[in-house]
């Protein structure tokens, strides 16, 4: 009994192992395309998937807010109040409020006739590109551009033109005038707690108060001025307002 037994397994085993035999035609889709090229467009679908994050930072609003809260939080005196996990989705809601617009265009243009074959990806890329390249020229300093222009232009890239300019000009340019803008509101938001911190350390100094650090005593009015000014209201509507 045991012996038959064993013959039926043996005898099943492999006939179940065959029928689980993967398919890779039918993983490819059976298009017009050859296996191998499609295994190359999923492999770069999955690797800008990887690097979404770092997109997102580079095309979009996100460097500024960032830079703008982190600064905000140095200038207070709290080093982990408000936590990263706050600020990151603060800036990350503001970003969507933002580029909804952009979000919305790149979604009617490129991506949903792409989904429905309606457009090649060549086109499919031009057109989710062409909303973000027109954010980032209504936000982009001049002299910034001019100055990848200038470089892309000593190494053979002629087009100097900022509506028709190559993306890897354009998004650096954009990048380093979002992080300049980021650290100008951060100026004028750390300006009105450095004067309190100079206050507090004139009045405990002129009173004896060697040992103890302004910076303690100061830390509660600051809150309490950020508090009565409702700064974070002020400074959310200023850093939304602020982009064209």
């Amino acid at each position: 009994m045991r012996l038959i037994l064993l013959a039926i397994i043996a005898a099943v085993v492999p006939t179940a192992a065959a029928a689980q035999t993967i398919d890779l035609g039918a993983l490819t889709g059976g298009g017009d395309g050859s296996t191998v090229g499609t295994i190359i467009q999923m492999f770069g679908l999955l690797t800008i998937l990887s690097i979404a994050p770092g997109i997102l930072i580079m095309v979009t609003s996100f460097t500024r807010f960032i830079i703008a809260f982190s600064i905000l939080r140095a200038g207070i005196g709290l080093p982990s109040t408000p936590a990263n996990l706050i600020l990151i989705s603060l800036s990350l809601f503001m970003t969507f409020y933002v580029m909804a617009p952009t979000f919305d265009r790149a979604w009617a243009d490129g991506v949903k006739p792409l989904m429905n074959n309606e457009i090649s990806e060549e086109v499919a890329l031009e057109r989710i590109s062409q909303p973000f390249r027109s954010f980032m020229t209504n936000n982009v300093r001049e002299k910034d551009f001019a100055l990848f222009s200038d470089l892309a232009t000593e190494r053979g890239n002629i087009d100097a033109n900022i509506e028709t300019a190559d993306l890897r000009v354009l998004i650096p340019a954009f990048m380093i005038s979002e992080i300049r803008r980021g650290f100008e509101i951060g100026f004028l938001i750390v300006l009105p707690f450095l004067v309190i911190d100079l206050i507090v350390a004139t009045i405990t100094m002129s009173m004896g108060m060697m040992m103890l650090p302004p910076t303690v005593v100061s830390l509660p009015f600051k809150i309490l001025f950020f508090v009565l000014i409702d700064g974070w209201n002020l400074l959310v509507g200023s850093l939304v307002r602020s982009f064209a």
